[in-house]
Formats: structure tokens, sequence, C-alpha cells
């Protein structure tokens, strides 16, 4: 047995002897999997946010486990989307980047005509899992990863069931908050709501009804579920249906835009809980808030704008598109209220690829997939781990770069040089040690040479 089914397999031992409160103890639990988009680690209260208010979110991180030292799966939407769904990190992955270098599907993104690679068949997710693990699977809101494959949608990689927009079918999308169109378990089906640019159907609030109506019909179903639930919010571009609380905030426009979009998530969120809540659905459900990557969708003084009038990154350096701290460092909480004794805070280190093992412990999967990652229900239940492991990240629009996690050191390979961080000090990347530190340099540096296969769609140049 390898040593990657022998710790898996080991996570299993210690998942069965966890303790729980639950209505049926031999009976799977459910999951739910709620993902931001360009949420930044610093937009949630929990997090440190001062000026938005998240109150629901932050419940969720009280009464749960919220993790501080968490990554996304990349520092852009697409192949951080594709990690949680594959297990898999970027220097493994199909999908690396939201564009191609070369080869992919070309499609047009607005006027341009872009080139999209996409999950393929042979991408087994974590969809796929849940189904061979006897659960029901549905996913809402945000895909992203079909590319311009019109075979590469949920219904064909692993979900039951999906309502959401696609890359594929631009109409879905022409209007990211006032979709006219929704693209329903292999139908468009029109939004009337939308039709001919009315602004009747905020998607945060298509999403969540939609969902919403998913657990309904899973509340007497015998079988466990896993529900996917994928908000646009707060990525741009600044749309809402009202400034909520905001409305007579003395800031500039875009700052009460953006943070009336995040209160939108957050009462989605709360809505979600609190149906699992009522429903009693949470005896036996355990929930995942997360964000795709760091703040400021594009690179623009704008949006840099709106994330340093909030500090979206927090102490954090960098914004989406960089593998510092602040592209990647998401808040990323886990509430379950059938698991007992639960830390309210994990200092453990995770990102995307983790999921997908920690899905299988849920569900008593040992065999059958393969991964980057390692479970992390040990964490939610105050386990640390005895040994430090590598978190990896590749990246290609800024030139090939590379970053990795261990332990307290944090590495990010730019233009061939390594810069080294110790981040128990400088969690804002500030301070270069690599000069002083010869020999983490040395083993980061062996690392990184075996830590990627080459990629028919990215290259290292």
């Amino acid at each position: 047995m390898s040593g990657k089914k022998l710790l898996i397999a080991g996570v299993l031992i210690l998942w069965s002897g966890f303790t729980f409160a639950q209505s049926k103890p031999s009976q799977k639990p459910n999951i739910v999997f709620i993902l931001a988009d360009d949420l930044g680690y610093g937009d949630v209260g929990a997090y440190g946010q001062q000026k938005i208010l998240t109150p629901n979110i932050d419940r969720l991180a009280k009464e749960g486990t919220r993790f501080t030292d968490f990554y996304a799966g990349a520092p852009v939407c697409s192949p951080s989307r594709g990690s949680i769904l594959t297990g898999l990190n970027t220097g493994h992955a199909t999908i690396r980047g939201n564009a191609t270098d070369q080869g992919g599907i070309a499609g047009k993104k607005g006027k341009n005509v872009v080139y999209r690679a996409n999950l393929t068949k042979d991408d087994y997710t974590i969809g796929n899992l849940m189904q061979d693990a006897g659960y029901r699977t549905s996913l809402v809101g945000k895909w992203h990863v079909d590319g311009y494959d019109s075979l590469a949608t949920p219904l064909q990689r692993g979900f039951d069931q999906f309502s959401g927009w696609l890359i594929n079918i631009p109409s879905t999308y022409a209007s990211t908050y006032w979709p006219d169109h929704r693209y329903i378990n292999g139908k468009l089906v029109p939004v009337d709501r939308n039709a001919n640019d009315q602004k009747g159907y905020y998607e945060a609030n298509m999403c969540t009804d939609e969902a919403l109506a998913y657990l309904k019909t899973q509340e007497k179903n015998e079988k466990p579920f896993f529900l996917m639930l994928n908000y646009n919010n707060p990525h741009s571009p600044l749309e809402v249906p009202d400034l909520a609380m905001y409305k007579n905030k003395d800031w500039p426009e875009d700052m009460k835009i953006y943070a009336a979009m995040v209160h939108y998530l957050d009462q989605s969120v709360g809505k979600v809980k609190d149906y699992l809540v009522k429903s009693g659905l949470s005896k036996n459900t355990i929930v995942f808030f997360a964000s795709d990557n760091g703040p400021r969708s594009e690179p623009t003084t704008r949006l840099k704008a709106v994330s340093e009038f909030f500090d979206s990154n927090g102490k954090l350096k960098g914004y989406k598109r960089d593998l510092y701290e602040g592209g990647i460092r998401i808040p990323f909480i886990t509430w379950a209220p059938f698991i007992k004794n639960a830390p309210k805070t994990s200092t453990v280190p995770g990102y995307f690829a983790d999921i997908m093992p920690t899905f299988a412990a849920l569900a008593g999967k040992s065999s059958g997939f393969h991964t980057d990652g390692v479970s992390i229900l040990p964490a939610i239940k105050g386990w640390k781990p005895e040994a430090d492991r590598f978190l990896y990240w590749e990246f290609f629009e800024l030139g090939f770069e590379q970053a990795v996690r261990y332990g307290k050191w944090k590495g990010v390979k730019r233009k061939n040089k390594l810069e080294l961080y110790d981040l128990s000090k400088d969690l804002g990347e500030t301070n270069d040690v690599a000069a002083s530190q010869p020999d983490m340099v040395k083993k980061i540096e062996s690392y990184l040479s075996t830590a990627r296969t080459a990629s028919p769609y990215w290259t290292v140049k």
C-alpha cells in the first residue's frame, strides 16, 4: 500500500473514533459546501473586517471552526475550483489557469477570442466520489471549469442536478448578476424577471432560492446529499439590488455597493444555515464556507481602491493573481453541530486539494481516487499533524511562478528566484530571509524540482 493510501486509511480510522451527536449514527453526514467569489481574507468580521457587517458568517465561525491558515487552490477562479473538484493541486491538475498558454478550445470573452481548458472525462471529481459513496449530488451557481466544451457541465462531471451558468453558454452569464437565462438540468430556461434588461431577480437570491428548494426535497430522503453552492458575490462588476444598511454611509458609491454585495452573500449564508436548523437537517450536516481566491477581481485602480478601503486582504500581501498570501489565503469555516468539542480555531495549514480526501473520510470511502491533499477532519476535531507537509501552487499569467507553504515557511519563486518568508514572524511577507536560511531554501528547491508534471496547456518559459 502506498504512503498516500496509508495516510487516507489512517485518517478514516481516526474519524471512526470521533464523537457524534447524530439522530441516525449509522447514516453518513450530509455536506453543504458554500463558495464565495473573490471574497478577501479580511472581508469577513470573523477575520478582522471592521466596516462590513457579516453576522451570519461570523456566527457560523463562532459555532463552528475557523481556520486561520487555509488556502485556495489558485489565485484565480478556474484552477482554484478545479482543485476543489479534483483534489489535485495546480502542479498536477488539468486546469492551471483561466486561459491557456497553448491549445484548449476557442471561445469568445466579450469581443476577444480566448482559449480555455476544461475538466475532462478522465477527471474524477468530488461529485463522482460522492455519487460512488451513495450520495445525491447537486451544484448551484457558478461552475467555471467547462471552458468552451458543451459536454463538460456538472451533469457530465458527477452531479445529479445543476442550476446555474456556464462559460460555454454566454446567455447564462451575459449579465453576471441579472441573467436572462439559467441552465437548469440540461435545459436553457428564461428568467422572466430579468428579460429585456429588467433587474428583477438578483443572482445571489436566485442561488439561495434554488439551494433551499433542493434542501427541501432532501428532508425525507434516506440517502445522504452533497450540495455545492457557488455564489458570484462579491466578484466584479459592482452590482447590487440596493445598498441595504450602507445607503446613508458617508462612503464613495463603489464602497457602498461592494459592502452591500458582501451583505447579500452573508444574508444568503444565514438563510441556508437557518433552514438546515429549522428542518432538522443540521443534526447530520456539515457546512463548509470558503472563498475561491483573494480580493480585487481585476487589477484596476477602481477595484484596488475598494480593496484598500476595506482592507480586504487584511494584513496580507497581494491580491487575486498573486501567489503571496493575499492572493491565496482565504476565510475557511466548518460548521457541524453533530461533531462534539470541535475547536473554535484551527491553525493547521490546509488547501483546496484537501477537500476531496475530507469528503472521502466523511463518506467512508478509502479508495478509488487520487489526491494531492489530506483530510482535514482530524483538524476539525482538534488534532494537529506531527509533521509539516508541502502545499503547492503554480501560476502563469505573470510568467511561470511557484509557491509553497511548509510549516511556518512560505516560498515564492518568481523569475527563477526563490523568496522565503517566516510567516510566524512576518505574515505580510515583507522580509525575504532566503539568504539567511540556506538549508530551508535547499529543501524547498528540492521539492519544487519534483512538484509538478508537464501540462499540454501551460508551459514553463
